[in-house]
């Protein structure tokens, strides 16, 4: 049996799948990213681990892996935001982001290289 989002609802007559809601990321590349870094009032969120926050993050970006995590969201709900964690491995940055867009916000993007793809790739990185 393979699982699917779609769960099939209806008694009897005709099956019709269940309405399945998810958030769609807008996935950015590691130099879409670089350019939106230059760009004034984009916002970029690191919800990495403490330990790998610590040994660099993209220049600017704000810690997000926080208890009072709302409290870093800027009022502007069309604010461009760029989440990022550690890799392709890393689910943090997507659930991060969904989690803002269930909120309201219009232009949430996610890098999935993350950190460590940026640091491989020789980008710029600034140290808490």
């Amino acid at each position: 049996m393979v699982a699917t989002p779609a769960v099939l609802a209806g008694g009897g007559g005709d099956l019709v799948p269940a309405p399945y809601h998810e958030e769609i990321l807008n996935q950015i590349s590691m130099r879409e990213a670089e350019m939106l870094l230059s760009q004034p009032g984009v916002i970029f969120y690191d919800v990495n681990t403490l330990e790998i926050w610590g040994d660099g993050f993209i220049p600017g970006a704000i810690y997000f892996n926080v208890n009072n995590w709302k409290t870093l969201l800027p009022e502007n709900k069309d604010t461009t935001m760029v989440f990022y964690c550690a890799n392709r491995l890393c689910t943090a940055s997507n659930v991060a982001a969904r989690e803002v867009m269930k909120l309201g916000y219009t232009d949430v993007r996610q890098m999935p290289d993350g950190i460590y793809g940026w640091r491989i790739s020789g980008r710029p990185i600034e140290r808490p």
